[in-house]
């Protein structure tokens, strides 16, 4: 049985059940801030692309050899809106699903979830340690440097931003104003 529009309480409950470590608990709240944010800005449901990108990584740190596969299965038995089961398992197109991202919703998460790591690496090596004087052009320049932040996908975060048709740059910047938003809850403040 489907349940209806999980709440923010409910997914934050499930994100810390399956995970302890600080820094992917970070990582969820800062790909929801980010999702809120664009919500807002293209008139979507705030609410549903924040929950969705508070799970998205649900199994990452328990189960990463069946990342999305597990996290698809544990919102399944728990009843969810079968909308939000398929972007969280679209985030993982061409590396661990074959589902491509199609709505808005799923490309921005798509676009959204590698780039956040890459500006929070961005924000750890600067003196502040704040995100308030992160800049895309700072940004720009540590992404040319392929060894930062070598984890952060930059073949994917591209492709997300053809989905989305936006340029690399101002995607950046959405997810500075994103993240700015969540600084203090994702020590970036």
């Amino acid at each position: 049985m489907e349940k209806p529009h999980p709440t923010r309480e409910e997914a934050l409950a499930l994100l810390k059940e399956f995970n302890e470590s600080q820094s992917l608990i970070n990582h969820a709240l800062a790909v929801e801030a980010v999702m809120r944010h664009l919500a807002r800005k293209h008139g979507e449901d705030e609410e549903a692309w924040g929950i969705v990108g508070l799970v998205h990584d649900l199994d990452y740190e328990r189960y990463p050899e069946e990342h999305c596969r597990k996290t698809e299965q544990i919102l399944r038995e728990r009843g969810w809106p079968e909308a939000y089961i398929r972007a969280v398992v679209s985030h993982g197109w061409g590396l661990c699903t074959e589902v491509e991202p199609r709505s808005l919703l799923e490309k921005s998460l798509y676009a959204v979830d590698e780039l956040t790591g890459l500006v929070t690496a961005c924000v750890l090596v600067r003196p502040s340690k704040s995100i308030a004087e992160l800049t895309v052009k700072s940004v720009l320049k540590k992404w040319k440097q392929k060894t930062f932040a070598a984890g952060a996908n930059r073949e994917v975060i591209e492709k997300g931003a053809g989905m989305l048709g936006t340029e690399l740059s101002d995607l950046i910047a959405e997810v500075i104003a994103g993240m700015s938003e969540a600084a203090p809850r994702i020590g970036l403040g």
